[in-house]
């Protein structure tokens, strides 16, 4: 006689693969989080620097603003013209 072993039977019912989602940039899946830690402290900026920088932009914002103030000024001048107030 056989021994008392089952037998599994098939019921139909499969298990699905799960599959992964891989980035075709460098191959890694959404989960892979390993490359996020290695970054170099940045340095920062000596005083010296960051007013260099500041009066930099300032130079360039000066003109355009002064510009943009002379347009409001001009129209609010003709508003008050239109209204009958000047």
């Amino acid at each position: 006689m056989s021994g008392g072993g089952k037998v599994p039977q098939d019921d139909g019912t499969k298990k699905e693969k799960k599959v992964k989602v891989i980035y075709y940039d460098d191959n890694s899946t959404v989960a892979d989080m390993s490359g996020t830690r290695k970054r170099t402290p940045q340095q920062k900026a000596e005083f010296k620097e960051r007013m260099h920088t500041f009066f930099g932009v300032m130079k360039k914002m000066v003109l355009p603003m002064l510009i943009t103030l002379a347009a409001l000024t001009l129209v609010y001048i003709l508003i008050l013209l239109a209204a009958g107030k000047l």
